[in-house]
Protein backbone atom coordinates (compact mmCIF):
# COMPACT_ATOMS: atom_id res chain seq x y z
CA UNK A 1 0.00 0.00 0.00
CA UNK A 2 2.84 2.40 0.86
CA UNK A 3 4.46 2.24 -2.58
CA UNK A 4 1.08 2.50 -4.33
CA UNK A 5 0.10 5.51 -2.27
CA UNK A 6 3.43 7.23 -2.90
CA UNK A 7 2.81 6.87 -6.64
CA UNK A 8 -0.69 8.30 -6.20
CA UNK A 9 0.78 11.16 -4.19
CA UNK A 10 3.25 12.02 -6.93
CA UNK A 11 0.47 11.87 -9.53
CA UNK A 12 -1.72 14.18 -7.46
CA UNK A 13 1.08 16.68 -7.03
CA UNK A 14 1.74 16.62 -10.75
CA UNK A 15 -1.93 17.36 -11.27
CA UNK A 16 -1.66 20.35 -8.94
CA UNK A 17 -3.49 18.98 -5.92
CA UNK A 18 -2.71 17.50 -2.54
CA UNK A 19 -2.55 13.73 -2.34
CA UNK A 20 -5.29 12.19 -0.25
CA UNK A 21 -4.54 9.38 2.16
CA UNK A 22 -6.07 5.94 2.07
CA UNK A 23 -8.98 5.34 4.43
CA UNK A 24 -7.94 4.38 7.93
CA UNK A 25 -9.71 2.22 10.46
CA UNK A 26 -11.96 4.26 12.70
CA UNK A 27 -10.74 2.56 15.87
CA UNK A 28 -7.04 3.19 15.23
CA UNK A 29 -4.86 5.99 16.54
CA UNK A 30 -4.35 8.26 13.52
CA UNK A 31 -1.13 10.28 13.15
CA UNK A 32 -0.97 11.83 9.66
CA UNK A 33 2.42 12.17 8.03
CA UNK A 34 2.50 15.45 6.07
CA UNK A 35 5.52 14.50 4.00
CA UNK A 36 7.37 15.67 0.93
CA UNK A 37 9.04 13.06 -1.20
CA UNK A 38 9.05 15.22 -4.33
CA UNK A 39 10.63 18.53 -5.33
CA UNK A 40 13.80 20.41 -4.31
CA UNK A 41 13.33 19.72 -0.60
CA UNK A 42 12.90 15.96 -0.90
CA UNK A 43 16.49 15.34 0.24
CA UNK A 44 15.34 16.31 3.73
CA UNK A 45 11.71 15.31 3.51
CA UNK A 46 12.29 11.67 2.53
CA UNK A 47 14.51 10.56 5.42
CA UNK A 48 12.34 12.37 7.96
CA UNK A 49 9.14 10.79 6.62
CA UNK A 50 10.80 7.36 6.59
CA UNK A 51 12.04 7.60 10.18
CA UNK A 52 8.66 8.91 11.33
CA UNK A 53 6.72 6.08 9.68
CA UNK A 54 9.18 3.33 10.60
CA UNK A 55 9.01 4.05 14.32
CA UNK A 56 5.22 3.70 14.36
CA UNK A 57 5.54 0.53 12.30
CA UNK A 58 7.93 -0.80 14.94
CA UNK A 59 5.39 -0.11 17.69
CA UNK A 60 2.66 -1.85 15.71
CA UNK A 61 4.76 -4.91 14.81
CA UNK A 62 6.63 -5.36 18.10
CA UNK A 63 4.14 -4.09 20.67
CA UNK A 64 0.76 -4.34 18.97
CA UNK A 65 0.52 -0.56 18.91
CA UNK A 66 0.26 1.77 21.90
CA UNK A 67 -1.90 0.60 24.79
CA UNK A 68 -3.35 -2.06 22.53
CA UNK A 69 -4.36 0.45 19.84
CA UNK A 70 -2.70 0.22 16.41
CA UNK A 71 -1.28 3.42 14.92
CA UNK A 72 -2.20 4.44 11.40
CA UNK A 73 0.10 6.91 9.63
CA UNK A 74 -1.72 8.13 6.51
CA UNK A 75 0.73 10.02 4.33
CA UNK A 76 -0.06 13.17 2.37
CA UNK A 77 2.44 14.79 0.00
CA UNK A 78 2.93 18.54 0.49
CA UNK A 79 6.05 19.08 -1.66
CA UNK A 80 7.05 21.58 1.08
CA UNK A 81 4.38 23.88 -0.34
CA UNK A 82 2.35 25.83 2.19
CA UNK A 83 -0.89 25.76 0.20
CA UNK A 84 -0.63 22.01 -0.38
CA UNK A 85 0.23 21.51 3.29
CA UNK A 86 -3.01 23.21 4.31
CA UNK A 87 -4.89 21.07 1.78
CA UNK A 88 -3.35 17.95 3.32
CA UNK A 89 -4.43 19.09 6.76
CA UNK A 90 -7.99 19.68 5.63
CA UNK A 91 -8.15 16.34 3.79
CA UNK A 92 -6.88 14.26 6.71
CA UNK A 93 -8.22 15.89 9.87
CA UNK A 94 -11.62 14.23 9.40
CA UNK A 95 -10.02 10.78 9.65
CA UNK A 96 -9.62 11.21 13.39
CA UNK A 97 -6.22 12.90 13.28
CA UNK A 98 -4.67 13.18 16.74
CA UNK A 99 -1.71 15.46 15.97
CA UNK A 100 0.13 17.12 13.08
CA UNK A 101 3.88 17.39 12.47
CA UNK A 102 4.24 19.08 9.04
CA UNK A 103 8.04 19.63 8.97
CA UNK A 104 7.60 23.10 7.51
CA UNK A 105 7.67 26.46 9.25
CA UNK A 106 5.52 28.01 6.51
CA UNK A 107 2.85 25.33 6.88
CA UNK A 108 3.10 25.58 10.66
CA UNK A 109 2.32 29.31 10.63
CA UNK A 110 -0.80 28.65 8.57
CA UNK A 111 -1.91 25.72 10.73
CA UNK A 112 -1.58 27.37 14.15
CA UNK A 113 -4.97 29.16 13.97
CA UNK A 114 -6.56 26.12 12.32
CA UNK A 115 -5.48 23.57 14.94
CA UNK A 116 -6.47 26.03 17.67
CA UNK A 117 -9.98 26.26 16.25
CA UNK A 118 -10.19 22.52 15.54
CA UNK A 119 -8.56 21.56 18.87
CA UNK A 120 -5.87 19.30 17.39
CA UNK A 121 -2.28 19.42 18.74
CA UNK A 122 0.52 20.65 16.50
CA UNK A 123 3.97 19.25 17.26
CA UNK A 124 6.89 21.09 15.64
CA UNK A 125 10.18 19.86 17.15
CA UNK A 126 13.08 22.08 16.15
CA UNK A 127 11.05 24.19 13.71
CA UNK A 128 7.93 26.31 13.36
CA UNK A 129 7.03 29.42 15.33
CA UNK A 130 9.57 29.80 18.11
CA UNK A 131 7.31 31.78 20.45
CA UNK A 132 4.86 28.88 20.48
CA UNK A 133 7.09 27.68 23.31
CA UNK A 134 4.90 29.93 25.48
CA UNK A 135 2.08 27.58 26.42
CA UNK A 136 0.19 30.42 28.11
CA UNK A 137 -0.62 31.73 24.63
CA UNK A 138 -0.23 28.72 22.32
CA UNK A 139 -2.41 26.09 23.99
CA UNK A 140 -2.34 23.60 21.11
CA UNK A 141 1.25 23.96 19.86
CA UNK A 142 4.36 22.21 21.23
CA UNK A 143 7.93 22.60 19.97
CA UNK A 144 10.11 20.89 22.57
CA UNK A 145 12.95 19.99 23.00
CA UNK A 146 14.47 22.97 21.10
CA UNK A 147 13.61 25.74 18.66
CA UNK A 148 15.35 28.03 16.17
CA UNK A 149 16.17 30.76 18.68
CA UNK A 150 17.74 28.11 20.89
CA UNK A 151 19.77 26.95 17.90
CA UNK A 152 21.01 30.47 17.12
CA UNK A 153 22.02 30.97 20.74
CA UNK A 154 23.79 27.60 20.98
CA UNK A 155 25.75 28.36 17.81
CA UNK A 156 26.93 31.67 19.28
CA UNK A 157 27.79 29.99 22.58
CA UNK A 158 29.91 27.48 20.67
CA UNK A 159 31.72 30.34 18.91
CA UNK A 160 32.24 32.08 22.22
CA UNK A 161 33.84 28.91 23.51
CA UNK A 162 36.05 28.77 20.42
CA UNK A 163 37.18 32.36 21.00
CA UNK A 164 37.99 32.44 24.68
CA UNK A 165 34.60 33.85 25.65
CA UNK A 166 34.64 36.94 23.41
CA UNK A 167 33.31 37.67 19.91
CA UNK A 168 34.04 41.39 20.13
CA UNK A 169 34.91 42.71 16.67
CA UNK A 170 34.19 39.42 14.89
CA UNK A 171 32.15 39.30 11.68
CA UNK A 172 29.39 36.70 11.38
CA UNK A 173 27.26 36.19 8.27
CA UNK A 174 23.83 34.55 8.35
CA UNK A 175 23.07 32.74 5.11
CA UNK A 176 19.39 31.84 5.13
CA UNK A 177 16.47 30.50 3.12
CA UNK A 178 14.37 33.58 2.31
CA UNK A 179 11.20 32.34 4.00
CA UNK A 180 9.54 32.23 7.39
CA UNK A 181 11.90 29.37 8.24
CA UNK A 182 15.11 31.17 7.34
CA UNK A 183 14.05 34.44 8.95
CA UNK A 184 13.30 32.87 12.35
CA UNK A 185 16.79 33.36 13.89
CA UNK A 186 17.38 36.93 12.69
CA UNK A 187 15.95 38.80 15.69
CA UNK A 188 17.80 36.54 18.12
CA UNK A 189 21.12 36.98 16.33
CA UNK A 190 20.63 40.73 16.23
CA UNK A 191 20.19 40.78 20.01
CA UNK A 192 23.16 38.47 20.52
CA UNK A 193 25.27 40.73 18.26
CA UNK A 194 24.47 43.67 20.55
CA UNK A 195 25.34 41.64 23.63
CA UNK A 196 28.60 40.19 22.35
CA UNK A 197 29.85 42.93 20.04
CA UNK A 198 30.02 41.06 16.73
CA UNK A 199 28.91 42.42 13.36
CA UNK A 200 26.04 40.52 11.75
CA UNK A 201 25.47 40.38 7.99
CA UNK A 202 22.23 38.87 6.67
CA UNK A 203 22.36 37.11 3.29
CA UNK A 204 18.98 35.80 2.06
CA UNK A 205 18.77 33.11 -0.62
CA UNK A 206 15.54 32.76 -2.58
CA UNK A 207 13.86 29.37 -2.74
CA UNK A 208 14.72 26.73 -3.74
CA UNK A 209 18.29 27.97 -3.31
CA UNK A 210 20.12 26.49 -6.27
CA UNK A 211 21.55 29.88 -7.26
CA UNK A 212 23.89 31.29 -4.60
CA UNK A 213 26.80 32.76 -6.59
CA UNK A 214 26.21 36.36 -5.54
CA UNK A 215 25.93 35.50 -1.84
CA UNK A 216 29.19 33.55 -1.86
CA UNK A 217 30.91 36.31 -3.80
CA UNK A 218 29.91 38.62 -0.96
CA UNK A 219 31.25 36.13 1.58
CA UNK A 220 34.54 36.01 -0.32
CA UNK A 221 34.67 39.80 -0.48
CA UNK A 222 33.63 40.54 3.13
CA UNK A 223 35.64 37.68 4.68
CA UNK A 224 33.38 36.99 7.70
CA UNK A 225 35.01 35.03 10.50
CA UNK A 226 32.04 32.66 10.61
CA UNK A 227 29.02 31.77 8.49
CA UNK A 228 25.81 30.53 10.12
CA UNK A 229 23.49 28.69 7.79
CA UNK A 230 19.71 28.22 7.79
CA UNK A 231 19.19 26.10 4.67
CA UNK A 232 17.06 23.17 3.58
CA UNK A 233 16.82 20.71 0.73
CA UNK A 234 18.91 21.23 -2.37
CA UNK A 235 20.03 24.61 -1.01
CA UNK A 236 22.24 22.86 1.54
CA UNK A 237 24.45 20.86 -0.79
CA UNK A 238 24.79 23.87 -3.11
CA UNK A 239 25.95 26.09 -0.23
CA UNK A 240 28.48 23.57 1.03
CA UNK A 241 29.90 23.15 -2.46
CA UNK A 242 30.09 26.92 -2.93
CA UNK A 243 31.90 27.27 0.39
CA UNK A 244 34.37 24.60 -0.70
CA UNK A 245 34.83 26.37 -4.03
CA UNK A 246 35.97 29.60 -2.37
CA UNK A 247 37.94 27.63 0.24
CA UNK A 248 35.99 29.01 3.16
CA UNK A 249 37.20 27.24 6.32
CA UNK A 250 34.63 24.51 6.87
CA UNK A 251 35.14 24.46 10.63
CA UNK A 252 33.86 28.07 10.61
CA UNK A 253 30.70 27.16 8.67
CA UNK A 254 27.87 26.06 11.01
CA UNK A 255 24.41 24.97 9.91
CA UNK A 256 21.21 24.67 11.88
CA UNK A 257 20.06 21.05 12.43
CA UNK A 258 18.13 21.09 9.13
CA UNK A 259 21.39 21.82 7.32
CA UNK A 260 23.29 18.86 8.71
CA UNK A 261 22.34 15.68 6.88
CA UNK A 262 24.47 13.21 4.96
CA UNK A 263 22.64 14.28 1.80
CA UNK A 264 23.93 17.82 2.32
CA UNK A 265 27.64 17.05 2.65
CA UNK A 266 28.31 13.99 0.51
CA UNK A 267 27.97 15.77 -2.88
CA UNK A 268 30.96 18.01 -1.98
CA UNK A 269 33.17 15.02 -1.22
CA UNK A 270 36.38 15.88 0.64
CA UNK A 271 35.51 19.57 0.31
CA UNK A 272 32.86 19.21 3.02
CA UNK A 273 35.29 17.84 5.59
CA UNK A 274 35.06 19.74 8.87
CA UNK A 275 31.66 21.31 8.21
CA UNK A 276 29.60 21.70 11.40
CA UNK A 277 25.90 21.60 12.19
CA UNK A 278 23.74 21.67 15.28
CA UNK A 279 21.70 18.72 16.46
CA UNK A 280 19.33 18.15 19.38
CA UNK A 281 19.81 14.38 19.37
CA UNK A 282 22.48 11.74 18.89
CA UNK A 283 23.96 10.53 15.60
CA UNK A 284 24.45 7.14 13.98
CA UNK A 285 22.84 3.76 14.60
CA UNK A 286 24.63 2.69 17.78
CA UNK A 287 21.39 2.56 19.76
CA UNK A 288 19.38 -0.57 20.72
CA UNK A 289 16.24 0.73 19.02
CA UNK A 290 17.93 0.16 15.65
CA UNK A 291 18.25 -3.55 16.44
CA UNK A 292 14.49 -3.71 16.95
CA UNK A 293 13.87 -1.69 13.79
CA UNK A 294 16.01 -4.15 11.83
CA UNK A 295 14.18 -7.17 13.22
CA UNK A 296 10.60 -5.96 13.07
CA UNK A 297 10.65 -3.42 10.24
CA UNK A 298 13.59 -3.62 7.83
CA UNK A 299 14.07 -7.40 7.67
CA UNK A 300 10.30 -7.86 7.57
CA UNK A 301 10.08 -5.74 4.42
CA UNK A 302 7.97 -3.09 6.12
CA UNK A 303 10.35 -0.11 5.87
CA UNK A 304 8.96 3.14 4.53
CA UNK A 305 10.13 4.46 1.19
CA UNK A 306 13.17 2.79 -0.34
CA UNK A 307 14.66 1.90 3.03
CA UNK A 308 17.95 3.59 2.11
CA UNK A 309 17.90 6.41 4.70
CA UNK A 310 18.22 4.23 7.80
CA UNK A 311 20.22 5.84 10.58
CA UNK A 312 20.90 9.08 8.74
CA UNK A 313 20.70 12.33 10.69
CA UNK A 314 17.28 13.41 9.44
CA UNK A 315 15.89 9.85 9.54
CA UNK A 316 16.80 9.76 13.23
CA UNK A 317 15.07 13.11 13.72
CA UNK A 318 11.87 11.80 12.18
CA UNK A 319 12.12 8.74 14.41
CA UNK A 320 12.68 10.98 17.44
CA UNK A 321 9.57 13.03 16.63
CA UNK A 322 7.51 9.84 16.34
CA UNK A 323 8.92 8.63 19.67
CA UNK A 324 7.87 11.86 21.42
CA UNK A 325 4.38 11.65 19.90
CA UNK A 326 4.12 8.01 20.98
CA UNK A 327 5.11 8.93 24.53
CA UNK A 328 2.55 11.75 24.56
CA UNK A 329 -0.08 9.22 23.45
CA UNK A 330 0.91 6.91 26.32
CA UNK A 331 0.64 9.80 28.75
CA UNK A 332 -2.76 10.77 27.37
CA UNK A 333 -3.99 7.19 27.71
CA UNK A 334 -2.80 7.18 31.31
CA UNK A 335 -4.48 10.49 32.12
CA UNK A 336 -7.78 9.69 30.41
CA UNK A 337 -8.01 6.06 31.47
CA UNK A 338 -8.71 4.90 27.91
CA UNK A 339 -6.45 3.70 25.08
CA UNK A 340 -8.78 5.14 22.43
CA UNK A 341 -7.90 8.77 23.05
CA UNK A 342 -9.03 11.81 21.08
CA UNK A 343 -7.06 14.88 20.00
CA UNK A 344 -8.07 16.93 23.02
CA UNK A 345 -6.87 14.21 25.37
CA UNK A 346 -3.61 13.98 23.46
CA UNK A 347 -3.09 17.71 23.98
CA UNK A 348 -3.20 17.03 27.72
CA UNK A 349 -0.66 14.25 27.21
CA UNK A 350 1.70 16.62 25.42
CA UNK A 351 1.37 19.24 28.14
CA UNK A 352 2.09 16.79 30.96
CA UNK A 353 4.75 14.79 29.13
CA UNK A 354 8.01 14.07 30.91
CA UNK A 355 10.79 12.10 29.24
CA UNK A 356 13.67 11.17 31.52
CA UNK A 357 17.03 9.67 30.62
CA UNK A 358 15.81 6.46 32.25
CA UNK A 359 12.81 6.40 29.92
CA UNK A 360 14.99 7.09 26.87
CA UNK A 361 17.10 4.08 27.86
CA UNK A 362 13.98 1.91 28.17
CA UNK A 363 13.03 3.00 24.65
CA UNK A 364 16.39 1.90 23.27
CA UNK A 365 17.73 5.44 22.93
CA UNK A 366 20.16 5.95 25.83
CA UNK A 367 21.74 9.43 25.86
CA UNK A 368 20.10 10.17 22.51
CA UNK A 369 18.10 13.25 23.45
CA UNK A 370 17.86 15.65 26.34
CA UNK A 371 15.46 14.93 29.18
CA UNK A 372 12.57 17.37 29.47
CA UNK A 373 9.28 17.93 31.26
CA UNK A 374 6.54 20.05 29.71
CA UNK A 375 4.22 22.29 31.71
CA UNK A 376 1.24 24.51 31.00
CA UNK A 377 3.63 27.45 30.64
CA UNK A 378 6.50 25.67 28.91
CA UNK A 379 5.81 23.99 25.57
CA UNK A 380 9.38 24.54 24.37
CA UNK A 381 11.66 22.40 26.50
CA UNK A 382 15.23 23.07 27.63
CA UNK A 383 16.52 24.10 24.19
CA UNK A 384 19.98 22.60 24.47
CA UNK A 385 21.81 21.35 21.38
CA UNK A 386 25.11 19.74 20.41
CA UNK A 387 27.57 20.40 17.60
CA UNK A 388 28.24 17.65 15.09
CA UNK A 389 31.09 17.75 12.57
CA UNK A 390 31.41 15.95 9.26
CA UNK A 391 34.29 13.52 8.79
CA UNK A 392 34.47 13.09 5.03
CA UNK A 393 37.08 10.33 5.23
CA UNK A 394 34.94 8.17 7.51
CA UNK A 395 31.70 9.32 5.89
CA UNK A 396 29.97 10.11 9.17
CA UNK A 397 28.99 12.79 11.65
CA UNK A 398 30.86 13.01 14.94
CA UNK A 399 29.56 14.80 18.02
CA UNK A 400 32.24 17.25 19.14
CA UNK A 401 30.39 18.80 22.10
CA UNK A 402 27.91 17.75 24.72
CA UNK A 403 24.60 19.56 25.12
CA UNK A 404 25.08 23.35 25.20
CA UNK A 405 22.42 25.40 26.98
CA UNK A 406 20.96 28.43 25.17
CA UNK A 407 21.09 31.95 26.59
CA UNK A 408 17.68 32.15 28.23
CA UNK A 409 18.41 35.68 29.48
CA UNK A 410 18.19 36.81 25.86
CA UNK A 411 15.59 34.35 24.58
CA UNK A 412 12.92 34.46 27.27
CA UNK A 413 12.15 38.19 26.83
CA UNK A 414 11.99 37.73 23.05
CA UNK A 415 9.56 34.83 23.40
CA UNK A 416 7.42 36.83 25.85
CA UNK A 417 7.39 39.83 23.48
CA UNK A 418 6.51 37.88 20.35
CA UNK A 419 3.89 35.64 21.96
CA UNK A 420 2.40 38.65 23.74
CA UNK A 421 2.01 40.47 20.44
CA UNK A 422 0.35 37.39 18.94
CA UNK A 423 -2.02 37.14 21.88
CA UNK A 424 -3.01 40.81 21.57
CA UNK A 425 -3.51 40.55 17.81
CA UNK A 426 -5.67 37.44 18.12
CA UNK A 427 -7.45 38.47 21.33
CA UNK A 428 -6.10 35.49 23.28
CA UNK A 429 -6.31 35.55 27.07
CA UNK A 430 -3.25 33.99 28.65
CA UNK A 431 -3.86 30.76 30.55
CA UNK A 432 -1.98 28.87 33.30
CA UNK A 433 -2.77 31.49 35.97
Amino acid sequence: MKKTFTMLAAAAIAAGGAALSPTVAAADLVVPNLSYRTGPFAAGGIPYADGFADYFTLLNERDGGIGGEKIQVPECETAYNTEKGVECYESTKGQGALVYNPLSTGITYQLIPKVTADKIPLYTPGYGRTSAANGKVFEWVFNYPANYWDGASVAIKHLLDQNGGSLEGKKIALLYHNSAYGKEPIRTLQELAKKHGFALTELPIDSPGQEQKSQWLQVRRDKPDYVLFWGWGVMNSVAIQEAANIRFPMENFIGIWWSGSENDVKPAGAGANGYKALTFHGVGQDYPVYGDLKKYVYDAGKAAGAGDQTGSAVYSRGMYAAMVIAEAIRKAQELSGTPAINASQLRDGFEQLSISEERMTELGLPQFGQAFAATCEDHGGPGAAMIQQWDAGAGKWNLITGFIEPDKDVLDPLIAEDSGAYAAENKITERCN
